[in-house]
């Protein structure tokens, strides 16, 4: 009985092998087209790039009465115009795409500067449980590094994060709900909730702008575990890798609409912002990584979206952002370096 269970694990095994080939000689290559497409945003990389700057939505939003509608990224180049720059651009991602991303670069890339978005926001309970998730996880699936047919079965049967819209959003009440703020001076307020909730029931706004003011709160009304915050991880992830790979690290913290969040909500939350922006900083500069503080850095006027929290910033603010990046990267490039007017 044993002799022949074990035959036909033999048989299993050997078929097992034969199909992985089958489908990663003649359908693999299909399937990488249709459900894994944000490989190419690493494949077009040369192996002979200098810095390469990875991030989101930021990098590449313009506003349309921009003279100049580049990216950050391609402002950073101007300051280097001797070196190879090059950008990793997906819309909607975060450290844990990011550090994804970059484990896709060949180890004979000769890349010497890596540039990492940081974005405050995604640290936040609604990013994190957002609905654009499984979108990209499912993208990652079939690159995983297993074989290619185990990767298909995984994509399969979705296996990744693939709550429904209920489950997130009863994840993000949750979360607002169980974080308590450690404020100074009796913050009258013990959660977002409560905070959100006073602010919709406040008198001083018209409904617009109270809606606003209520998502300002919403989204950086909150205090970083370092210690359970899944993109912490993500980001020492990245900074665990560059080690690996010899690389020089930079973290670009982004510019936040300060002015407008004062403005609606006042300094409570101001104080909130910038204690988690500080928090990062000399946590990850600990660690060895540069990190670049754009967070009060770009005025009202040059956030594109007045009616949203986003980072995208007209013509200006980009070019603030990537003037401070160029000057952080000066650590390792300065012979390269050129001012910019």
């Amino acid at each position: 009985m044993l002799k022949k269970i074990f035959i036909r694990l033999i048989i299993l095994a050997t078929m097992l092998v034969v199909f992985n080939f089958i489908y990663a000689k003649w359908f693999y290559e299909n399937d990488l087209k249709k459900h894994a497409k944000i490989i190419n945003l690493v494949s077009v990389i040369p192996n002979n790039a200098d810095i390469i700057y990875i991030g989101e939505s930021s990098n590449i939003t313009y506003r349309e009465d921009d003279l100049d509608k580049r990216a950050i990224s391609e402002f950073v180049g101007d300051f280097y115009q001797e070196l190879k720059l090059y950008d990793i651009t997906k819309p909607a991602s975060h450290a844990g795409v990011y550090k994804k991303l970059l484990e896709l670069i060949p180890q004979e890339n000769h890349v010497e500067s890596i540039v990492v978005t940081l974005n405050l926001r995604s640290f936040n309970a609604q990013w994190i449980n957002s609905d654009l998730e499984a979108a990209l996880q499912k993208s990652f699936v079939l690159i995983q590094s297993y074989p290619p047919l185990f990767n298909r079965f995984m994509l399969s049967f979705k296996n990744y994060d693939n709550r429904s819209e209920t489950m997130r959003s009863d994840d993000i009440h949750k979360k607002w709900s169980k974080d308590k703020f450690i404020m100074p001076d009796n913050f009258q307020f013990r959660n977002v909730i409560e905070w959100d909730y006073w602010m919709a029931n406040n008198d001083m706004y018209d409904k617009v702008k109270s809606d606003l003011a209520c998502h300002y709160i919403k989204t950086y009304g909150f205090q970083i575990d370092f210690e359970n915050n899944p993109r912490i991880k993500d980001f020492n992830a990245i900074v665990t890798l560059a080690k690996e790979r010899n690389w020089n690290l930079v973290f670009n913290l982004l510019a936040e609409n300060t002015q407008k969040a004062d403005d609606l909500v006042g300094e409570d939350l101001i104080f909130m912002m910038n204690q988690n922006a500080e928090k990062l900083i000399n946590y990850y500069e600990d660690k060895g990584v540069t990190v670049i503080n754009n967070l009060n850095n770009v005025d009202d006027e040059q956030f594109i979206d007045q009616d949203w929290t986003t980072e995208h910033y007209a013509e200006k603010g980009r070019k603030i952002v990537a003037k401070n990046v160029a000057e952080g990267l000066k650590k390792w490039h300065r012979k390269d370096f050129k001012s910019v007017e």
